[in-house]
């Protein structure tokens, strides 16, 4: 080899690291690239959910309602009582297990004395009797066999996945702490009938589902169809709420406790945070979530106790709801050509 030629070869193993012993690396292949640039699909399916959850809360949820529903059939005993001309129990085939009249009870269940006794949420009680535990033993019950198709089919839709998704301690306190949230919007305002069933529950799971997109939301890619999606499930079911003789008020009630949890205990931390074990020392998230996260969860968890202690305040003082809000009650039921709400 020419001298000039070993030169040239020198000069150019100097210029490009890669090449000539002080550049190569162990493989002899040059230096290894750089880590390309994280971006939120390098994680996959599995960043937005970092350990995936057997949903097992929300079906013993549904058994323990069936269970409950079954036990309240059975104390309603209606053959024991359809004395008379008009005391006809549905489906005599179940035995003691049969339905109320329809003229009496319409969605194939007990009568409303037995939803009374066994914890239906009734104002005098709660209030005057100091029977504080009817805010949640309401939610168990339900007024017939169509009420608990109604609630459970839509409990698991929306309930197993978010268990998955976020485990069963989360879901299971923002369910409970719906359905109390709903049962003390109720009884500020309605004073005259009973009310039970586990919609406030459900719309508090409803709430949470909004506030997770909002809170999260630089994570999704079809955000503004989701959100549009989710308003519109939300205003269609509040919507039927303005029907005569459907508790409206524990739905919003539900609602507005699981929409605030749903910012307190449903946020998402950073996708680079996730993978921060594989990032270069100097590129290193500091932060588990963003600062409008932080922001939310404080304000959420602000408004939440505050909102819960003045309510259980002015309802165990006897406060009525609608002295404080006249327009309220149309929250609840809307008169029409078709029916009167003065008995609601």
């Amino acid at each position: 080899m020419a001298i000039g030629d070993d030169l040239e070869n020198r000069m150019s193993a100097k210029n490009h690291p890669g090449i000539g012993s002080k550049g190569l690396d162990r493989s002899g292949f040059g230096p290894p690239p750089r880590p390309a640039p994280l971006v939120y699909s390098d994680l996959g399916d599995d960043a937005l959910s970092p350990s995936q959850w057997t949903s097992w809360l929300v079906p013993m949820f549904v058994v323990a309602n069936v269970i409950v529903f079954v036990v309240t059939m059975f104390v309603n005993n209606c053959p024991a009582h359809s004395h008379g001309p008009n005391r006809h129990c549905v489906a005599t085939f179940l035995g003691r297990l049969s339905f109320e009249p329809l003229r009496n009870n319409p969605l194939f269940g007990p009568s409303s004395r037995t939803l009374e006794k066994l914890g239906s949420l009734q104002w005098d009680k709660v209030v005057e009797k100091h029977e504080a535990w009817r805010l949640l033993t309401c939610i168990w019950l339900h007024a017939g066999v169509i009420h608990l198709a109604a609630n459970m089919l839509s409990l698991v839709f929306i309930g197993v996945r978010l268990e998955q998704q976020f485990g069963f301690v989360r879901i299971g306190v923002i369910y409970l702490m719906s359905g109390i949230g709903g049962s003390i919007l109720s009884s500020l305002f309605i004073r005259n009938s009973i009310s039970v069933g586990a919609s406030g529950a459900l719309f508090g799971l409803l709430g949470s589902m909004l506030s997770e997109l909002l809170t999260n939301w630089t994570i999704y890619s079809n955000k503004i169809a989701a959100l549009l999606t989710l308003l519109f499930v939300i205003a269609i079911n509040l919507a039927i709420g303005i029907l005569p003789h459907v508790d409206n008020f524990a739905h919003v009630g539900g609602f507005l406790t699981g929409f605030l949890l749903g910012f307190v205990l449903l946020a998402r931390p950073q996708f680079k945070w996730l993978a921060r074990e594989n990032m270069p020392q100097g590129r290193r998230m500091t932060s588990k979530y963003k600062p409008y996260q932080y922001l939310l969860w404080l304000l959420s968890l602000a408004l939440l106790v505050l909102g819960f202690v003045m309510a259980l305040v002015l309802l165990f003082k006897g406060e009525d709801g609608n002295d404080h809000c006249r327009w309220c009650r149309y929250l609840r039921c809307i008169p029409t050509s078709r029916w009167s709400c003065d008995d609601v």
